[in-house]
């Protein structure tokens, strides 16, 4: 089958390390099932595989995707859950401390076909396209579990959100505005600013690091060392920092005295549940939100959807489109 694999890792040219080119087909483990994939998507984890975070020297050839929505076996159309835990692990799969996602121990889903455990298949509302679907188990379901399990808002409060255009960023803004937040931005481009409030709904945005009109319930973090202060600083006394990721470095100056003075909560937040994708996929189906796509490209342009993520030139997700 034809796939997307890391053949090597290069932290300087992530590029340089992908191939595209025939893979053995997946041959499924018991109470594992192969899936046709019909729709990918691109997030920030493929580009660092590349890199070689989460990644090692003897994992190698390894397909690389997280996302996935396909048909399985059955002819059902499913989603497919990407955190691959142990089997007798009981509880919230994120607290696993062997869980894994697809394409870090076992291939990913920019090829044909995916192996995954049975257990990790949802049923593809007929209402979202395989593409809208595939945008939702990893950048979605982070967004869905920062705002709705992790931070503690309640319709009516203020929630901040670093970063104007991601896929993580956007997808805070349409899901905090579904459940009644009010949402504020902010970003380095303008444009992308303004698209923010025009084309998905957030009340303002801002300059990166500029001074809000108030101060916010909670703020959803993704970007790390360039906004943690100001995340910190645009807190109201006793509110939350939820956290998910750094993609601008991960040690920033901790300001504890800020912390413990003002009580405010940090809270880590990584992928979501299964369940918690299963109330995701009903919130789309039902609500009629949907997934901000930048752009829909077949799976052998995947090295132009790592670049344009490697640029900064997303609003929103990139999706690979397999043949069927």
């Amino acid at each position: 089958m034809l796939a997307a694999y890391a053949a090597r890792l290069d932290a300087r040219d992530p590029l340089s390390a992908l191939e595209w080119g025939e893979r053995p087909e997946p041959q499924p483990a018991p109470d594992w099932v192969r899936v046709d994939v019909r729709a990918t998507a691109l997030n920030h984890h493929d580009l660092w595989s590349l890199r070689g975070v989460g990644l090692a020297e003897k994992q190698l050839p390894m397909i690389l995707g997280c996302d996935a929505a396909g048909v399985d076996e059955d002819g059902n159309e499913v989603v497919v859950h990407a955190v691959v835990g142990d089997p007798h692990w009981r509880g919230d799969e994120t607290l696993d401390p062997r869980r894994s996602l697809l394409s870090e121990r076992h291939p990913g889903t920019f090829a044909e076909q995916v192996a995954v455990p049975r257990a990790n298949l949802l049923p593809k509302p007929a209402s979202l396209s395989f593409e809208e679907a595939a945008c939702l188990p990893t950048s979605w379901l982070t967004a869905y579990r920062m705002l709705f399990t992790q931070s503690g808002l309640r319709p009516g409060d203020t929630v901040l959100v670093q970063g104007a255009g991601g896929g993580v960023s956007t997808a805070l803004v349409v899901l905090g505005k579904a459940a009644g937040l009010r949402v504020w931005v902010t970003g380095r481009d303008e444009a992308k600013r303004a698209r923010a409030v025009d084309t998905l709904g957030a009340d303002a945005a801002f300059e990166s690091g500029a001074r809000l009109p108030e101060r916010v319930d909670a703020v959803m973090e993704t970007v790390g060392e360039a906004t943690w202060s100001h995340s910190l600083k645009a807190l109201r006394p006793g509110g939350t920092l939820v956290c998910s990721g750094a993609t601008s470095g991960p040690n920033p100056p901790a300001e504890l005295n800020r912390i413990f003075y003002l009580g405010l909560r940090v809270v880590g937040s990584t992928m979501g549940t299964r369940d918690e994708l299963a109330a995701l996929l009903r919130l789309c189906d039902q609500s009629g939100v949907r997934p901000v796509i930048d752009r829909v490209l077949p799976l052998s342009q995947v090295k132009d959807g790592l670049a344009a993520m490697a640029d900064g030139d997303l609003f929103g997700k990139v999706v690979f489109t397999v043949q069927s």
